[in-house]
């Protein structure tokens, strides 16, 4: 990096790329709540990749800098840039609970297929964050007795050809998404049972949402403030007037 680079602006892009790291990070549980407003605070504020560099440094997956490689921007600021997650080896392949439950969340990988079993017990399988290791996925659910969740976000491809058995087996979120998502077919069946397959907003959009809450708290506040010194300056305005007319 040349010395004239931390000196150069940074774009709405460079500052939205850091705010979705820190959404990440905060997801993650690398960092609390306040210390991820202090740093989004730092980062629409900051004018510079001087200024950005820093504040996320610290952080997993960064180099030390902000990138200068320019990426297409969609108009959608929350839409999943599904090339980025494609690829790389299954950190799990199945699941088993019995009188118990699992959880399967956060930035693991899929494979191309994922067997989930539940007796008398319950699971839940997200793949909001989720990498996958090909287009092509399968999750294979089966219960007893138990339940089953899958949640998967909005953009996604999705096709339930599960069936129940004294139970239910949820094929509502059956449907396409974006053109360039993976394909993830969730087929199986439940005995006396649940499996519910349901698409939910990302972590990040429920963060930024949060954000946009706090922004506006903090506008209206300033608004407050200056309407207040407004009225003091007019009320000040209108006192000399009438001394001077005295």
């Amino acid at each position: 990096m040349s010395e004239e680079l931390p000196e150069l602006r940074a774009s709405d892009a460079d500052r939205e790329r850091v705010a979705e790291q820190l959404r990440d990070a905060m997801a993650e549980g690398r960092l609390d709540m306040t210390e991820f407003e202090e740093r989004l605070d730092a980062t629409y504020k900051a004018r510079t990749y001087g200024e950005l560099a820093p504040i996320t440094r610290d952080l997993p997956s960064h180099p030390g800098r902000v990138s200068m490689v320019k990426r297409p921007v969609s108009d959608d600021p929350d839409a999943i840039d599904w090339a980025e997650r494609m690829g790389g080896e299954a950190t799990s392949t199945g699941a088993f609970a019995f009188w118990s439950g699992f959880t399967r969340k956060g930035g693991w990988t899929v494979g191309r297929t994922f067997t989930a079993f539940a007796m008398w017990g319950g699971g839940e399988i997200d793949l909001r964050e989720a990498r996958f290791a090909t287009r092509d996925v399968e999750i294979r659910c089966y219960t007893i007795m138990g339940g089953l969740q899958v949640v998967v976000p909005p953009e996604m491809n999705v096709v339930v050809k599960g069936f129940g058995i004294m139970g239910g087996f949820d094929d509502k979120a059956t449907g396409v998404g974006t053109p360039d998502s993976p394909r993830v077919v969730v087929k199986g069946f439940a005995l006396m049972g649940g499996v519910g397959v349901d698409r939910k907003v990302r972590r990040q959009e429920k963060l930024r949402l949060k954000e946009e809450k706090l922004r506006m708290k903090e506008r209206r506040r300033r608004e407050r403030l200056e309407r207040r010194d407004e009225w003091r300056e007019m009320h000040e305005r209108r006192r000399r007037e009438r001394r001077e007319l005295e």
